[in-house]
């Protein structure tokens, strides 16, 4: 199979990046010729990995911006970056299509120049820039966000084809980005059953409580972090509740200011904050937990937008609390309970409510991780990247 394929991520290094990684192996376990250019993180600073078929070339990870300047140097950098090992690429392994995974959505720039080589772009939308950049900043307007929207625009014109994420990220791509309906997949980021074990739990874990309420993801600006500190808070003040032990995993930049806030509530005694760990003791904590929860709070990105920890929740037969948002009710459906948007005394009523029936977290268990096995899996997810890939390939001759 002569079918040459290079993945661009500027976020995030591979393999720590999940839904990339499991592309690359993907496609490379299928008899493609994978290739992947991303930034350098930490425990990944090799130049260059040869890891399960996939060419792996990492750059130095850009300065993060701030403010417009910031973000100009920052992109710049980025696309200096991405291009010069484009060329290597192309010259030492070659490539037929790039794959650019946002954000940001300028990755279609490093493949004009390859266009008259006959290579096509392709999109693989991980996060709506616009409404990320509200969720982040709170406002529609200024240089910045206008950029946000044309970059958006621009990218689509030059995909070939796109993957989006859920139906809401499809209807953007055909309302917003004018792309014809049959040139958008829906590629739903399905977890990998052998990679989220079911376990025994730990119960040193809990600190000598009885319940344990989990939590997963990136320690961002944006995660709604701040409504699970409330909620452990009104559970433990309110409502009487000092047996719930509040186990967060994950690291990111939000980490040291949270961390802060826990101390100041006084919450140290009941809330964990355990930073990036291995996949090893992550496990070992969702394993542990009896309800897991998600706190991103209601706007326009969140409610449009797929949270992998929502389904590695379910793919681990946990029970799920989490603000009432369209993807995540799409995603967990019967597997999670709906908390009032943004209302972090109810989100905690709704955890409490949960623990205190363990039958009903029975069943709650029992359909996540059906829905996983049967239809959210990668396993089963992964055939619409096989099938575009093949359907485009196909029409090219290959």
């Amino acid at each position: 199979m002569d079918r040459k394929i290079l993945i661009i991520v500027e976020n995030l290094p591979v393999p720590f990046d999940t839904r990339v990684w499991q592309e690359a192996s993907t496609l490379a376990a299928n008899g493609y010729t994978v290739s992947v250019i991303c930034p350098k993180g930490k425990g990944y600073d090799k130049d260059y990995e040869h890891l399960d078929g996939v060419h792996i070339y990492r750059h130095d990870l850009p300065t993060e911006g701030n403010g417009a300047i910031g973000y100009a140097r920052e992109y710049f950098f980025a696309l200096k970056e991405e291009y010069r090992l484009a060329r290597k690429i192309y010259k030492e392994v070659g490539f037929d299509v790039i794959h650019g995974c946002n954000p940001p959505d300028d990755i279609y720039m490093v493949a004009l120049p390859f266009r008259r080589k006959g290579v096509d772009y392709v999109f693989d939308h991980h996060d709506i820039c616009p409404e990320l950049f509200e969720a982040k900043f709170g406002k529609k307007s200024g240089a910045l966000y206008r950029s946000q929207i044309w970059l958006e625009h621009q990218t689509y014109r030059h995909c070939k084809f796109a993957f989006v994420t859920n139906e809401s990220y499809r209807r953007i791509a055909i309302e917003r980005g004018g792309m014809k309906p049959e040139d958008v997949w829906v590629l739903r980021s399905g977890p990998r059953l052998e990679r989220l074990r079911i376990q025994p739990p730990k119960p040193e874990i809990k600190r000598g409580k009885k319940y344990m309420v989990g939590y997963l993801g990136v320690i961002g600006q944006q995660e709604g972090i701040e409504y699970l500190l409330e909620a452990a808070r009104y559970a433990r003040n309110e409502m009487g509740r000092d047996d719930i032990f509040w186990g967060i995993v994950g690291g990111g930049p939000h980490l040291a200011e949270l961390r802060r806030q826990c101390s100041e509530m006084g919450l140290d005694d009941i809330v964990e904050f355990t930073g990036r760990v291995s996949d090893e003791k992550l496990l070992d904590y969702l394993n542990t937990a009896d309800v897991c929860v998600n706190s991103d709070e209601y706007n326009e990105m969140n409610d449009k937008s797929t949270m992998n920890k929502i389904l590695e929740y379910m793919a681990l037969g946990k029970p799920i609390v989490q603000f009432d948002l369209t993807e995540g009710r799409c995603s967990a459906a019967g597997a999670s309970l709906y908390a009032k948007p943004n209302d972090a005394a109810d989100l905690a009523r709704k955890v409490v409510e949960l623990l205190d029936d363990p039958a009903r977290r029975a069943e709650m268990s029992a359909i996540g991780r059906d829905r996983i096995i049967n239809a959210l899996s990668w396993e089963h997810t992964s055939r619409t990247l096989l099938e575009a890939y093949d359907r485009y390939f196909t029409a090219r001759g290959k």
